[in-house]
């Protein structure tokens, strides 16, 4: 399929991405591709997994793991600037999610495609003459950072890319995809973090200044700084959509705040599939990944409810019965699809004189442009003090959005949504209208699908939308008696070995929805804090503004219409998944105390861990070092049943996650046979100089305790023989050290 997939590459840079560049800036009209090859490398797929637990029965859910290392050459240029510029080549590491939806009774059996990826993929572009491009007007506020961050932005969930196989009609759903949920984390307290700052050349370890970052899919959140303290209490509460579960996962990290580099204070990942579960969690968690510290957390799993009937009931529940419209916690969730606009006018002067700056009338006539052109229409969308815009569509009256919005609503009763099509060229409004959310509530399933009359426009002016309101509620599930919930049932098997590259955020500090652990019972009256609230609640739908001078303001406009996300921040050292297993001594010293148990008196044979077989060798032809698992014997039992194994392998020093190798789970053996080949992009003489660092580890389920390390080996890789390449069984041992080749 590769050189079709290339072709529809080339087709997508040159017939959408060019015309859409050359119109998102002045400087840039000029902008176009001179060569677009994608290369020979195909795209690999390293893994499938098909989901087949907590899935509707007319869906098919496939998770890939996607690599793309291509040489590829894309040449662009802007002429007006004299401007040359390219891509030399493009790495793209991450999980795709493939969703097979609406399955019909009719060939071809499904009605669409959907795309995606769950969370930000590994991107790294090679760039030529990447100076130059950044040097254009209106482009030298970026970095090659902030692009990597938005061309992965609108990789991730909930954008998607949906490609329909049948009739408009059947994938209308698809164009409306209800969250399947929102859940709201109330980030109480840490106790008995590592004391990070250090006085008098470090002779005294001194305190922290802790502050947490979560997350859930590409939805950031950034809590305050508490000084000194290592037990600092936040009282903090946010709220984040879940799109698609399983799969997603509440990720929380700890810094402490330095000038220069903010040190690593633990981690959590929580699966959200546990949190539904569970509805209400409210526990101390311990930390991973570092030696001591818990972190105190409340988690509510809020459904989405078609029916206005407990409406009061959740009004009650956050106070926003007394409160003012616009502020605290949220009551209900509206869902916006923005489809298209008909017959808006050609000439803002005709129909709204005021509504055009005179400065722009001036410009316009200086320049010789007709006020009568097309416009550039895109739409601004607000509930309260919550903001998000469309895309610009370019030179039409009739354009054609598709696209998805959501905002968190205080109260439904009392607060309107606001919207208004503006023309970027003109600056200027092209019609509004405001619809009290009252209306929804009396509408059949609070659902509202028609074209509205903009009000200020053209006589026959619409605007064609899905409008939904869904109220938050909380089920609390009845429990048995003796149901009892521990800290590690919520634990996903990939918390430990799934660390993300950790960075410094420079966004600029959000106050939460709610500075107490309940909803406040007075409004806000911060103006700054009514603003942010916007910036944090804003649903990802609309990667949000980066204002160049970092100000409050979630509706302000970029020059170049580049949607920035909070994620393209100053990027650290790569931090490894784990320090590897043996950093965490409580891996070790549990595989320890299982040997004395086993041990119980009688002498264990030469290697008591069992051994492993490995084929190891060098392509030069390739440049990579090629490692094959073939099986492991004599493995110790992690339960009555016996284990599950699997085998992780990192080629030191590198820990990345993009740097592990696994295998798939052998379930309920102590021989598996793998056999699966794996291979490291890496030279000769550099793989010489490196370590392959083998861990046979046990998997175990959500509800197990018994994950944990089986044994290791490490094998230095200095051989003359690398070349030849060679197969050799090797005794496991608990640390890893003492790799004696059994045969």
């Amino acid at each position: 399929m590769w050189p079709f997939i290339c072709q529809f590459i080339e087709k997508l840079f040159r017939e959408t991405i060019e015309p859409a560049v050359r119109g998102a800036n002045n400087h840039l009209s000029t902008f176009s591709f001179t060569k677009i090859d994608i290369g020979h490398q195909p795209l690999r797929i390293n893994g499938v997994k098909v989901y087949t637990e907590n899935v509707d029965k007319r869906q098919i859910i496939l998770d890939l793991q996607i690599s793309f290392v291509g040489n590829c050459e894309i040449d662009l240029e802007i002429k007006r600037y004299f401007c040359r510029a390219g891509v030399k080549s493009i790495q793209i590491h991450g999980t795709m999610r493939v969703i097979l939806e609406p399955l019909i009774g009719d060939m071809p059996l499904i009605g669409a495609l959907s795309l995606f990826f769950l969370r930000k993929p590994l991107l790294e572009i090679n760039w030529t003459g990447l100076t130059n491009l950044l040097d254009v007007p209106g482009l030298n506020g970026l970095s090659d950072t902030i692009i990597l961050d938005i061309i992965s932005n609108y990789l991730v969930l909930p954008n998607r890319i949906t490609v329909p196989l049948v009739s408009e009609v059947q994938i209308a759903q698809l164009r409306f995809p209800i969250p399947k949920g929102v859940v709201r984390i109330h980030f109480i307290e840490a106790q008995d973090l590592e004391g990070k700052d250090t006085y008098l050349k470090g002779i005294v370890k001194g305190k922290s200044d802790p502050y947490g970052i979560i997350r859930v899919g590409n939805q950031i959140f950034q809590s305050k700084v508490i000084k000194e303290n290592l037990n600092p209490k936040w009282n903090e509460v946010y709220e984040a959509l879940v799109y698609e579960h399983p799969g997603q996962e509440l990720e929380i990290e700890l810094f402490d705040e330095d000038p220069d580099k903010d040190d690593f204070l633990g981690s959590l990942m929580i699966d959200l599939i546990e949190v539904e579960k569970e509805r209400l969690l409210d526990e101390w968690f311990t930390l991973d990944e570092v030696s001591k510290g818990k972190l105190h957390l409340k988690l509510e799993w809020l459904t989405l409810m078609p029916t206005a009937e407990n409406l009061d009931k959740v009004l009650t529940s956050i106070r926003a019965d007394k409160d003012q419209a616009n502020d605290g916690l949220s009551s209900a969730l509206l869902i916006l699809y923005l489809d298209s606009a008909r017959n808006l006018p050609h000439n803002p002067l005709e129909f709204n004189p005021d509504g055009l700056k005179k400065s722009a009338v001036q410009k316009a006539l200086k320049s010789g442009k007709k006020l009568n052109s097309n416009p550039n229409p895109l739409v601004l969308l607000s509930v309260g003090h919550k903001a998000q815009e469309s895309k610009i569509r370019y030179k039409t009256n009739e354009p054609v959005w598709e696209e998805n919005f959501t905002f968190f609503v205080h109260n439904p009763k009392r607060q309107d949504l606001e919207v208004e099509v503006r023309d970027e060229q003109h600056q200027c409004s092209l019609g509004n209208f405001k619809l009290p959310l009252s209306q929804l509530l009396e509408s059949e399933d609070l659902t509202m699908h028609q074209r509205f009359q903009l009000s200020n426009s053209g006589p026959n002016s619409t605007i064609n939308m899905k409008i939904a309101l869904r109220v938050l509620s909380l089920e609390k599930q009845a429990r048995s008696p003796d149901h009892q919930h521990s800290a590690q049932v919520k634990r996903p098997s990939v918390s430990k070995d799934a660390r993300k590259s950790s960075f410094k955020p420079q966004v600029p500090v959000s106050p939460p929805l709610d500075s107490s652990k309940h909803a406040p019972a007075s409004p806000a009256t911060d103006s700054d804090k009514k603003t942010d609230v916007a910036e944090k609640s804003q649903p990802p739908n609309a990667s949000p503004q980066w204002p160049t001078d970092l100000s409050r303001s979630s509706s302000s406009l970029h020059a170049s219409n580049f949607n920035y996300s909070p994620s393209h921040l100053s990027v650290k050292e790569p931090t490894p998944s784990i320090a590897s297993d043996i950093s965490l001594p409580i891996a070790t010293q549990e595989l320890r105390q299982r040997l004395r148990q086993l041990e119980n008196g009688t002498t264990l044979g030469q290697s008591p861990l069992g051994q492993i077989q490995l084929t190891i060798r060098h392509s030069s032809q390739r440049n990579k070092l090629i490692v094959v698992v073939h099986s492991c014997r004599n493995l110790i039992a992690f339960s009555e049943e016996g284990s599950d194994p699997y085998v992780r392998m990192y080629l030191l020093p590198d820990k990345r996650r993009s740097g592990r190798r696994k295998t798939h789970v052998s379930k309920k053996t102590l021989n598996p046979v793998f056999d699966q080949i794996f291979d490291f992009s890496v030279s000769l003489p550099e793989v010489q100089r490196r370590t392959l660092d083998v861990a046979v580890k046990n998997s175990g389920g959500f509800l197990s305790k018994d994950k944990g390390l089986l044994g290791k080996v490490l094998i230095p890789l200095a051989s003359e023989e690398l070349a030849k390449g060679w197969t050799q069984w090797y005794d496991l041992t608990e640390d890893g050290t003492r790799p004696h080749g059994a045969s």
